[in-house]
């Protein structure tokens, strides 16, 4: 007689008691069985989170008497500090803030003696940031303490946790900021939308939602402008691969290497297969790309 298999171990997350948010959800199903609430065990347990994370993180900024605001910009100084100082705009790019917040925000750190403004001897329309040496030290005593309690916010998680966590949380931060390939001789020539965009577009026209990479413009004379891929197309699959994201795009051209990139594409209800042509015999790597440029937040360029 053969003997059953023992089981495995369970992992952690298999037998995590209920939270706050399966009680939500159990509510919502015998309430209105059909509306589909499953984005809500996502988006809801991050809220929550973050909101578990900051009341604990201002706690240390407080002590230390700072605000979030403040705090981001303080540390911000002390990263970009230059002989000088950092000029406001580079400020605002960093902190992706207006010209009116941050003035606010730099205004208030004066107040404090943190920082100063000094006048940019290459522009008199300019001022310069920079820290004090009280703002130094600051910094010196903030950042240390800030670090472990975030540190000690992780504590329930393993290693091999927090690194999948980093990439998934990664993959969404970037879908909404948008990226950019390294190499510029090396472009498939497509600017793209993330899907959240694309099935926001398709619903305003009245067509079905579909999760693909919305084309947002073509460079002529590119690859993608000779494979004929036009401005309002969706990707939706590449060499077999879903594309949900801009990070399954390159996938698909990692695993390639080189040759040519089989797409399938919709323009309005019509579906097309195109194959386009990569421009280089290195594959474009996603984990080379970057951020996108500050004016083209949530665009991948490729």
């Amino acid at each position: 007689m053969s003997r059953k298999p023992e089981p495995g171990p369970k992992s952690d997350g298999a037998c995590s008691p209920r939270d706050s948010v399966d009680a939500l959800l159990d509510s919502w199903a015998a309430r209105r069985s059909d509306l589909d609430f499953s984005p809500v065990a996502v988006v809801s347990r991050l809220d929550r989170v973050r909101g578990h994370i900051d009341r604990a993180l201002d706690r240390v900024f407080a002590e230390h008497g700072l605000t979030r605001p403040s705090f981001e910009v303080l540390v911000t100084l002390a990263r970009l500090e230059e002989e000088g100082g950092v000029s406001q705009r580079r400020l605002m790019d960093e902190l992706g803030l207006t010209s009116g917040t941050i003035s606010v925000r730099i205004d208030r750190l004066v107040a404090h003696a943190l920082v100063e403004r000094r006048p940019d001897p290459d522009s008199k329309r300019n001022v310069l940031i920079a820290l004090t040496d009280r703002g130094r030290n600051v910094f010196e005593r903030v950042v240390p303490a800030h670090l472990s309690n975030e540190e000690r916010l992780l504590a329930a998680l393993s290693d091999d946790e927090r690194s999948l966590l980093e990439e998934i949380l990664r993959k969404l931060v970037v879908e909404f900021e948008g990226s950019r390939s390294p190499e510029a001789d090396d472009r498939l020539g497509l600017i793209l939308a993330p899907a959240h965009e694309a099935i926001a577009m398709r619903e305003s026209v009245g067509l079905p939602r579909v999760a693909g990479l919305l084309v947002h413009s073509v460079e002529p004379r590119s690859p993608a402008s000779d494979a004929e891929i036009s401005a309002g197309d969706v990707l939706v699959e590449a060499n077999g691969r879903e594309l949900r994201s801009s990070a399954a795009l390159y996938a698909a051209i990692e695993e390639l290497g080189d040759g040519a990139l089989a797409l399938k594409l919709l323009r309005g209800s019509n579906e097309f297969a195109i194959t386009i042509s990569l421009p280089h015999e290195r594959a474009i790597e996603g984990r080379a790309a970057g951020p996108a440029e500050p004016r083209a937040r949530g665009r991948h360029s490729l």
